[in-house]
C-alpha cells in the first residue's frame, strides 16, 4: 500500500482536488493502514448507537454520534466530547455510513483547532447498489477490515 508519508501525501493531494477544508481524505484500506503505520492515530465513528448497535463496530474506534437516533438531531456536544476522548495532536479519521456525516464532523473538528483530520471515504457500509442496499459497494465492511457485530 505504501508508506505512511505516501498515503497521508495522496490523502492530502486528494483532499485538494475535492476543494476539501481538513486534511485529507482516505479510502478505507488507506484509513487502516494509517491506523497500523501511525501510532496514536485514531478512527472517530460518527454513526448512531442504533447503527452502532445493529450493522457493526470498529475495534477500538472512538463512537460520538454525530446526529442522535431517533430524529437525527445534531449533538451541540460532540467537539466537546471529541477534545475529551482524542489527543488534539493525533491523526483522526472520521467514519460514518458512508462518508457524509464524517466530512461534517472532519469539518468541524478541523475549525475546533484539530490539525489532522482526515474523512474515510465510501464509510462503513459504502454505497448503495442497484438494488438501493449498503454493504456490497465500497466502504470498510465490504473491504474485509476489522469490524464486529454487537
Amino acid at each position: 500500500m505504501g508508506t505512511l508519508t505516501d498515503i497521508l501525501r495522496l490523502a492530502k493531494e486528494r483532499a485538494e482536488k475535492m476543494g476539501l477544508p481538513y486534511e485529507g481524505a482516505l479510502t478505507p484500506q488507506e484509513a487502516h493502514t494509517v491506523l497500523q503505520l501511525a501510532p496514536g492515530s485514531r478512527i472517530v465513528d460518527v454513526r448512531t448507537r442504533a447503527e452502532l448497535d445493529w450493522v457493526g463496530r470498529i475495534p477500538g474506534a472512538i463512537e460520538i454520534e454525530w446526529n442522535s437516533y431517533p430524529g437525527g438531531v445534531p449533538n451541540p456536544h460532540f467537539v466537546t466530547h471529541l477534545k475529551k476522548q482524542a489527543d488534539p495532536e493525533s491523526l483522526l479519521l472520521f467514519i460514518c455510513r458512508s462518508g457524509a456525516r464524517s466530512h461534517n464532523a472532519a469539518i468541524a473538528a478541523t475549525e475546533a483547532g484539530m490539525p489532522d483530520c482526515y474523512n474515510v471515504l465510501e464509510g462503513f457500509e459504502g454505497d448503495k447498489d442497484a438494488n438501493g442496499q449498503r454493504g456490497r459497494v465500497g466502504g470498510w465492511r465490504h473491504a474485509g477490515l476489522p469490524w464486529q457485530q454487537s
